[in-house]
C-alpha cells in the first residue's frame, strides 16, 4: 500500500458508470416507444443521432429537448417538457457499471483507501443512476454539482472533498475520464489524477499530463 495516498476520489459518468452504454439504452427505449411506426433500421439510424446530438452528456439539456422536437420525424410529437419528464423518470433506470467496478472498489476498501464520487449534473438523476447499481453506500461521500452550487473545474468542489474526507491533496487521487473536469481541475489543487481514456483526447494546451493513464478501470490497482 501506498502510504501517502489515504483517499480515492472517482468521477461517475464513464468513470465506474458506462455512460454510453446508458444512454444508448435510454435512446433505444425513447425511439421504441415514441417512434414505433419507424421500421427497425431507421430507428437504429436515429438512435446512433440522438448519441452525436447528446455529445457525451456535455450538452445543455434543454436545448437538446427542444432539438428533439425540432428535429425528430414524429407521428405525435412531444413537447419538450414531455421528453424531459421522459428523460428524468426512465434515463436513471438504464444505468450500466463501466467494467471491473465491483473489482476496483473492494479492492479500494480493502486496503483501506477514503473513497468518494464527485459528479457534475442533477442531483435526482446523479443519485437515481448510483441506487440504480447500488453504488452509493461504498463512498465515504458523495458530492453532486446541483447540491454543491458549483461544478468541475471549479477548484472550491475539490477541495470539499478533501474537507469531507480529511485529507490533504497529496494523500490522494483523482480517477476520471475528461481531461479538463476531472485531471486538470484536481491538478490544480495538487491532487494527482488519474485519467481512464475514453472518449475525449488530451488537450495539450492544458499545460500539464495526467499522472498516470489507464484504458480499463482494472489498471488502477496496479497504480495504488
Amino acid at each position: 500500500m501506498n502510504l501517502m495516498i489515504k483517499a480515492i476520489i472517482f468521477d461517475f459518468d464513464n468513470t465506474l458508470m458506462d455512460r454510453d452504454m446508458t444512454f444508448r439504452k435510454y435512446a433505444e427505449q425513447f425511439v421504441c416507444e415514441h417512434l414505433d411506426h419507424l421500421d427497425p433500421q431507421t430507428q437504429d439510424v436515429i438512435v446512433s443521432d440522438l448519441i452525436v446530438r447528446d455529445a457525451d452528456g456535455y450538452r445543455d439539456k434543454q436545448a437538446f429537448f427542444e432539438e428533439m422536437v425540432e428535429v425528430l420525424p414524429w407521428k405525435k410529437p412531444l413537447t419538450a417538457a414531455e421528453i424531459k419528464t421522459f428523460y428524468n423518470t426512465h434515463y436513471m433506470t438504464h444505468a450500466c457499471r463501466m467494467d471491473y467496478v465491483e473489482e476496483v472498489l473492494a479492492y479500494c476498501s480493502h486496503r483501506g483507501y477514503l473513497m468518494a464520487v464527485m459528479t457534475n449534473g442533477q442531483h435526482q438523476i446523479q443519485y437515481g443512476k448510483m441506487d440504480n447499481l447500488q453504488l452509493r453506500d461504498s463512498f465515504h461521500t458523495v458530492i453532486v454539482s446541483e447540491d454543491a452550487g458549483m461544478k468541475k473545474p471549479d477548484p472550491r468542489i475539490y477541495q470539499m472533498a478533501l474537507d469531507q474526507l480529511e485529507v490533504e491533496a497529496e494523500q490522494c487521487v483523482f480517477v476520471g475520464d475528461h481531461p479538463v473536469n476531472d485531471i486538470w481541475g484536481a491538478n490544480q489543487l495538487g491532487i494527482r489524477g488519474v485519467w481512464l481514456r475514453r472518449n475525449h483526447k488530451w488537450d495539450d494546451s492544458l499545460g500539464m499530463k495526467p499522472w498516470k493513464s489507464i484504458d480499463q478501470l482494472n489498471e488502477l490497482l496496479e497504480i495504488i
